[in-house]
Order: C-alpha cells, then sequence, then structure tokens
C-alpha cells in the first residue's frame, strides 16, 4: 500500500471526479447491507447534485491514482425531494441541517480511522458556515433474517453513537434501487441518524 494522498473538493469542483467517485460507490455499495447493483451513468447523473451545490464538500483518499475511499456532505435544502420529504413533514427547518451523504472504503483500507476521518471534515465543513445546528445521514434497514446477511456481519450503529449520532425512527424515506441477484429494483427503507452540532 502507498502513502495515501488526500484531496478536498467543493462545489463544482466535485464535476471533476464525478465518475471515480461513481466507480468507487458502485464497489463499495455492492456489499452488504446494500447490495446494489449500480451503473456508471446513474451514478453520475446522481452525484451531480454535489457539484450544482455552492456548499458541497467532498474528501478523497486516494492511492496512488486511484480514488479508494470518499465521503461527501451537503446543505439538506439542497437534496432530493425522497431525502428532504420526512423532515418536511417532521416540521424541520431543513436550512439547519446539513446532509453527509455516502462514507465509502474500499476494504484493504478499512480499520485506519479513516471513517472517524470522514466525520471530522464533514463535521467541520458544516460548522464552517456558522449557521447550521444539525448533522445528518441515512443508512438502509434490512431485516435481520435477510437470507444474505453475512454471518460475521457488524452493523455500524454502535460507531455511529459512539460519534455523537441518535437514530431518529421517525425519519425515514424510501429508496429504491436493484439488488444484486434481482430482476426488478425494490424500495428499502432508510433510516435517519442525527446529531446536534
Amino acid at each position: 500500500m502507498a502513502t495515501l494522498s488526500f484531496k478536498i473538493f467543493r462545489g463544482p469542483e466535485i464535476a471533476s471526479v464525478l465518475a471515480s467517485l461513481g466507480k468507487l460507490r458502485i464497489a463499495v455499495f455492492k456489499d452488504w447491507p446494500y447490495l446494489y447493483q449500480g451503473s456508471l451513468e446513474y451514478e453520475t447523473d446522481y452525484l451531480r447534485i454535489y457539484a450544482h451545490s455552492p456548499r458541497s464538500f467532498l474528501f478523497t483518499v486516494s492511492d496512488g491514482n486511484e480514488m479508494v475511499g470518499a465521503t461527501t456532505c451537503l446543505p439538506l435544502a439542497d437534496e432530493t425531494n425522497e431525502v428532504k420529504e420526512p423532515f418536511l413533514k417532521a416540521g424541520m427547518d431543513l436550512t439547519s441541517i446539513f446532509y453527509f451523504g455516502e462514507s465509502v472504503l474500499l476494504p484493504p483500507y478499512r480499520g485506519l480511522g479513516l471513517g472517524h476521518r470522514f466525520f471530522e471534515e464533514r463535521e467541520a465543513h458544516a460548522r464552517s458556515f456558522g449557521s447550521f445546528k444539525f448533522t445528518c445521514f441515512c443508512g438502509v434497514v434490512r431485516p435481520k433474517d435477510h437470507p444474505s446477511r453475512p454471518l460475521d456481519y457488524r452493523p455500524l450503529d454502535e460507531f455511529w453513537v459512539k460519534r455523537g449520532y441518535q437514530p431518529k425512527p421517525e425519519l425515514q424515506s424510501q429508496f429504491e434501487w436493484l439488488d444484486i441477484g434481482d430482476a426488478l429494483p425494490t424500495q428499502k427503507p432508510m433510516l435517519y441518524w442525527m446529531k446536534t452540532l
């Protein structure tokens, strides 16, 4: 493993690395619990939301010329309707919340403290504006008896709680994607976690 390098992209700068970020998301999210059968075309189209948000943020980890890890965030008000919907229904002020998108890291680079670094970088970015009160993210909820669940799977809940996040059962979205091995896309419940900055 070569020396890792880190880079920050903001707003429109993110457009320059959409393909690399999309490939990384597909590689990481194909595993449990997402089982995501993604396409680069969909990924680059979806990720443009970050390039279009002037206050968005991308922190990348590279090994040589390869992006091996990345994490994103942007103001919740700049997110898609399906992400904003549960917060609007709960009567929450979107302008006070910063939304954390993906944190993706290839398996050989896990256990090096980069998960903590991802949260630290995003929280620092959200605080830099001086106007956001909360940060949040969401994670897929899979049945405990799902046939594809690995026997040694350890959910990240404990890690998130140690970072100061709490699950919010009243805040849930339904995201649709194609699971690996399935013929048709299905809806999955996504549970939001929040922290006061």
